[in-house]
């Protein structure tokens, strides 16, 4: 099948070449979003042998998704992967995501760092996390270990069901959303999200959680 790895990214030339280039040993397609960038981000993305759209100013890893996604179906993939540029992922999971779309007809399957690993995690972080897990199952009754992990696998038909309307991080419980409301068949993997010195400097602010409830109850 055909596949493409998508990367969402904003100021990442210190990592995007390396996770690149990790993506690239397993033979997959590679489309880098570049959201509004004013480093090298594009730059090195290009020269690492991604293909690269950027927008001209940062609108969010949500409208970065939903620019990858048009790109993909105009191009006539089949699967979808999504997948971080800070270093974070490990790019030799992917084909674990993939196994069960392959293999088993699921047409989304989720990462997981609580069925996998999260290492040094801050706490903040996880109290978040958990407090979004029940968010999510208040609003969608999905039965789910990790509600916001960017690390996902996606049949390109069920994406075509989907309307996403979130530019920023609340596309991520839309999605959720979706899932639940069209009955899509999904299963959750295990995944390693591995929180460095850089990712943890330049992650969201825990406070970023209330803008998040802010987007999808008020704003919509």
């Amino acid at each position: 099948m055909k596949i493409l790895v998508l990367i969402p990214a904003y100021n990442e030339e210190s990592t995007i070449g390396e996770v690149i280039r990790d993506v690239r040993t397993l033979g997959f397609d590679i489309l880098v979003v570049d959201d509004g960038s004013n480093d090298k981000t594009a730059e090195l993305a290009k020269n690492n042998g991604a293909v690269v759209l950027s927008h001209q100013i940062n609108r969010g890893q949500g409208a970065a998704i939903s620019t990858g996604i048009a790109y993909a179906q105009n191009k006539n993939y089949e699967i979808m992967v999504f997948f971080d540029a800070d270093g974070q992922m490990k790019a030799a999971e992917i084909k674990n995501l993939l196994q069960p779309i392959l293999s088993a007809g699921y047409e989304a399957v989720l990462g997981s760092r609580f069925l996998g690993r999260a290492e040094n995690i801050p706490l903040a972080k996880l109290l978040t996390l958990k407090l979004a897990l029940l968010f999510t199952k208040f609003t969608t009754d999905l039965k789910l270990t990790d509600s916001h992990n960017g690390f996902q696998a996606w049949k390109l038909s069920t994406l075509a069901k989907i309307n996403l309307t979130q530019d920023r991080q609340a596309y991520a419980s839309e999605l959720l959303e979706e899932i639940a409301a069209n009955k899509i068949k999904y299963q959750e993997v295990p995944v390693t999200i591995a929180y460095t010195v850089y990712s943890r400097r330049k992650g969201q602010s825990v406070f970023n959680a209330f803008n998040i409830l802010w987007d999808l109850i008020i704003k919509r």
